[in-house]
């Protein structure tokens, strides 16, 4: 044994390969707000699948497998509205597109030497919205070893409770004023648009939110039929980049 394999073996003996003090971690910060906006703004997904006809198992389910509040919403309404099914997986597919930015901007925040590739691929379902959002303004601050049991700590809490309310809205969501209802389904996004907010760390992240703000009517209106997002994505965002690109060069 080299002197330099006898001085690296301790070092490497001290960095646990998981962490259950940060994964409980992940779940105390979950349980301060995260989990409960994206439960509460996805119990509407019960309701339309009480509307559908479906059990309350399958709209459970529907919550653990997809883990996308459109996607859900989209599939339930689309079979209310007797939508053929060869459609409906083309809907709900691209409405999942604008999941991969999200996994390939976190996913290498979590990657260690030792990380095994399906350690990734278990992580990258839970990344949605909420979980993106959250990841994206805490891991950077995190020690690399720290990142993987928070991030479950953090994931697991929110779609667990979030399976929850998706059953109590199956059985209560009907009994709500129909303003209330819809006003629940807007915490998700208020909730994403605040944490998108105070995580913006250049002129670039507060122009592209401006331009989403101003070109969203504009692509449900002339684009829609489920291109509306990836184009404002394309046009907003890449926009937004490419102004913050050229300043940069400029400076």
């Amino acid at each position: 044994m080299t002197d330099l394999q006898a001085v690296q073996r301790p070092e490497q003996a001290q960095v646990p390969h998981w962490s259950w003090r940060w994964f409980f971690e992940g779940i105390r910060v979950a349980l301060t707000g995260p989990a409960f906006y994206v439960s509460i703004s996805l119990m509407g997904v019960g309701s339309l699948a009480r509307a559908a006809g479906f059990p309350v198992g399958a709209a459970v389910l529907s919550t653990v497998l997809v883990w996308a509040g459109p996607g859900q919403l989209l599939f339930f309404g689309a079979v209310i509205a007797k939508t053929a099914p060869p459609a409906i997986a083309l809907a709900v597919s691209l409405s999942s597109v604008r999941l991969l930015p999200m996994c390939l901007s976190v996913l290498p925040m979590l990657r260690e030497k030792r990380t095994r590739h399906w350690v990734l691929l278990a992580a990258s379902h839970f990344i949605a919205v909420t979980v993106w959002a959250e990841s994206l303004r805490r891991l950077p601050e995190m020690e690399r070893p720290t990142r993987l049991p928070f991030f479950f700590g953090l994931a697991f809490t929110c779609m667990g409770l979030t399976a929850l309310s998706t059953a109590l809205g199956y059985w209560l969501i009907g009994s709500l004023p129909t303003p209330l209802g819809a006003g629940m389904m807007m915490l998700s996004p208020i909730y994403f648009l605040a944490t998108t907010a105070r995580s913006s760390r250049s002129g670039a992240d507060w122009l592209a939110m401006l331009f989403g703000a101003i070109l969203a009517p504009l692509m449900v209106t002339f684009v829609g039929g489920g291109f509306d997002l990836p184009a404002l994505a394309l046009v907003g965002g890449g926009g937004a980049w490419l102004i913050g690109f050229l300043a940069r060069r400029a400076s």
